[in-house]
């Protein structure tokens, strides 16, 4: 097992699904995990209503910001272990060809931001999409990297992103 992994995390707008995603990676998987998110298109800025959610949960948000994938497929980047997309729209785009070929999988997550209704209705979507992806987080972070081949992981991986 290695003493590292670096984790993606990508999404449409990064603005809610990833951020949340790589705060809760980054609070519940160091020293052994850095998380990172990014976006297809970003929105460029987080929605408010994640940031909300995050300090709720008494999970910290860093410096989070919407970005684009493109800082990930540079030569300067981070080397990624893995690449999880976390919405429906980033599972059918093409993604870019990441150095390394990190181990990928999708987690699809329904879009809190895409909810309408009350203040009320609005902040339960967050909090659905929260505890669906500190879920699927934890049961990662259980899986025994070590003992497993890639092929392995990838499989668990999918299984995770179906529960």
């Amino acid at each position: 097992m290695k003493e590292h992994y670096n984790i993606l995390f990508l999404c449409t707008g990064n603005s809610a699904r990833s951020i949340m995603a790589e705060a809760i990676m980054n609070w519940k998987g160091r020293p052994t995990f850095t998380a990172y998110s990014a976006g297809s298109y970003p929105l460029g800025r987080v929605r408010p209503e994640a940031l909300k959610q995050l300090e709720s949960a008494q999970v910290p948000a860093g410096d989070a910001r919407s970005k684009s994938w493109d800082e990930f497929a540079q030569p300067s980047a981070p080397k990624l272990d893995f690449v999880i997309t976390v919405c429906d729209n980033a599972a059918k785009e093409v993604c870019p060809v990441w150095p390394g070929q990190p181990i990928s999988a999708h987690w699809g997550v329904p879009d809190p931001a895409a909810v309408q209704g009350t203040e009320k209705v609005i902040a339960k979507a967050f909090r659905d999409a929260f505890f669906m992806l500190e879920r699927r987080i934890s049961l990662f972070l259980s899986l025994p990297l070590a003992s497993l081949d890639s092929l392995a992981i990838k499989r668990e991986m999918e299984k995770i992103g179906q529960q």
